[in-house]
């Protein structure tokens, strides 16, 4: 009997220690002291992109969400599973982007380091989320001078983890911020092209307000904020009305959302005598493939800035690097 308890008390000791929350990589809680490079395991494409450029030739990224996933209805595979066991650092958004995967991402933060890159975003800049009561807008990839905060974000977290390597991804994540600065201000001056009355631009889902309030152009989504709502009769009556009074002159298709509902505004406009085309489609939720220059943050940006401008009666300035 004196030995059942003893085990029992054991069994309980080792729970408590298994399942106590120990703190993330940016508290510096896991320092790394293996061989390079490690496996840095993200969840969309728009961070792992960060995490490449930031931690260079010292990571190894592998992305769970690839070109065209929409992250807010994903559901975890078994391949996932494995790969977040292998990883030896993970980043994820947060805000209730990765909305099926989060419970998941909480359970491996007591065991390595997960660093959700929005925690550290004052939330006096972030959009309350009605999908989400208490929650917040997670689609802050979309206004560049807020992304660049979330380049710090990633810097830090690898400084904390991998700090023999400090000043290598300081000098990557000063480089980074740059790009996304000038960047930033070629958003302002291509939205800025658009004639007034013609700038509303008008999405399969709600992804784009941060990309509306940074640059000066109306953002309206069919969807929520979540592509897990669903968009009524009533929403896409509404945005019919919108377009034949204000004489709009394209709509967006979006790479990772259903063209169902856009097609369903197209028509509806039709049917009352003004005609709107496609003006092209965006990235939201997702980049492009890895090989083409939409597999990146930056010419994932600068696509949808072309597209908007192109559509939209503005001028689309040709990239620069």
């Amino acid at each position: 009997m004196r030995i059942v308890r003893v085990s029992f008390l054991c069994l309980l000791l080792l729970s408590a220690l298994l399942c106590t929350p120990t703190r993330s990589a940016a508290e510096n809680r896991f320092s790394y002291n293996g061989s390079y490079p490690y496996r840095a395991v993200v969840t969309t494409g728009m961070i792992a992109d960060l995490v490449r450029q930031v931690g260079g030739d010292k990571t190894l990224v592998e992305t769970i969400m690839g070109p065209g996933v929409d992250p807010h209805l994903y559901k975890p595979a078994p391949r996932d599973l494995s790969i977040l066991i292998a990883a030896d650092i993970i980043f994820a958004n947060g805000l209730h982007l990765e909305g099926r995967m989060i419970d998941i991402l909480e359970r491996y933060s007591r065991k390595k380091p997960v660093l959700f890159v929005s925690e550290r975003i004052d939330s006096k800049l972030l959009r309350s989320s009605q999908d989400f009561p208490g929650g917040h807008d997670p689609h802050l990839w979309m206004d560049v001078s807020l992304w660049r905060k979330v380049v710090d974000t990633v810097a830090d977290g690898l400084v904390e983890f991998d700090p023999r390597n400090t000043a290598f991804y300081r000098t990557n994540q000063q480089i980074l911020g740059q790009r996304l600065e000038a960047l930033d201000s070629r958003a302002k001056e291509m939205i800025g092209s658009i004639p007034q009355d013609a700038r509303v631009l008008i999405t399969a889902h709600d992804a784009f307000y941060y990309f509306g309030r940074a640059y000066n152009i109306e953002v309206r989504g069919i969807q929520g904020i979540s592509t897990d709502s669903e968009a009524g009769l009533r929403d896409i009556n509404s945005l019919v009305d919108l377009i034949v009074q204000r004489k709009i002159p394209a709509v967006f298709f979006e790479s990772s959302v259903s063209q169902k509902n856009v097609l369903a505004l197209i028509e509806g406009a039709q049917s009352r005598g003004h005609s709107v085309s496609v003006g092209g489609e965006l990235y939201s939720d997702s980049m492009g493939s890895p090989e083409t220059r939409e597999g990146n943050y930056i010419g994932m940006i600068e696509h949808n800035l072309r597209v908007i401008a192109s559509g939209l009666g503005g001028a689309a300035s040709k990239d620069k690097r």
